[in-house]
């Protein structure tokens, strides 16, 4: 399927937020995530299901100033 990740296209066989989370290694870093604008939590993320064309957003948090 084909979804909008961080405003790029991209495909993936994912089917969760979860399972996409893990694929780009993700899967026990502290991000924030959001599916067509909607803020996802990350227990929420393996019930989130993905569909073609959605618009995903993943946000890592950046140390720094």
């Amino acid at each position: 399927m084909q979804i909008l990740l961080n405003g790029e296209r991209f495909v993936t066989e994912a089917k969760s937020l979860d399972e996409l989370c893990a694929a780009l290694g993700f899967a026990d870093a502290k991000v924030a995530t959001a599916v067509n604008g909607s803020f996802v939590a990350a227990t929420a993320r393996g019930n989130t299901q993905l569909t073609d064309a959605d618009e995903v957003e993943i946000v890592a948090p950046r140390q720094g100033g």
